[in-house]
């Protein structure tokens, strides 16, 4: 066999953890070979790049080996090997990310609890604490 499936590669090598969130992720274009997307038959050999978008992590990785069964990690790790800059690129957003989070991603989702709809309610009466009456 010298050449499978992209995703039952990705499977295979530990990328997805089944082969749906791979075809999902593939029909998503989250998934590029040689810099080109792809559809989810597309077969991958030994010697592509393959670029991997997972969340804010982007890797690139270089395919080193076929498999058709998924086994353990340091079997799927010897698959490919990720490439020196993509190893840099993911530090350096890594150490952004950690100095600086994103501002939304500290906001709550969902309905107000009673204390958050009190301090709403607080705020919004502002009649209260500001007068533009003339009383001396």
């Amino acid at each position: 066999m010298d050449s499978i499936r992209i995703d039952k590669w990705l499977w295979a090598a530990r990328f997805y953890k089944t082969r749906a969130l791979a075809v999902e992720h593939i029909d998503k274009g989250r998934v590029l070979i040689n810099g080109a997307p792809c559809k989810p038959a597309r077969d991958v050999k030994p010697g592509d790049l393959v670029r991997v978008t997972q969340g804010q992590v982007i890797r690139d990785v270089q395919v080193l080996g076929i498999s058709a069964m998924r086994g353990p990690a340091p079997v799927a790790q010897a698959l490919y090997a990720e490439t020196p800059d993509s190893v840099r690129q993911r530090e350096a957003a890594a150490t952004a990310r950690r100095l600086a989070p994103e501002p939304a991603d500290t906001l709550n989702h969902g309905r107000p609890t009673k204390r958050d709809r009190r301090a709403l309610q607080e705020a919004r009466n502002w009649n209260d604490r500001w007068s533009a009456s003339l009383d001396d």
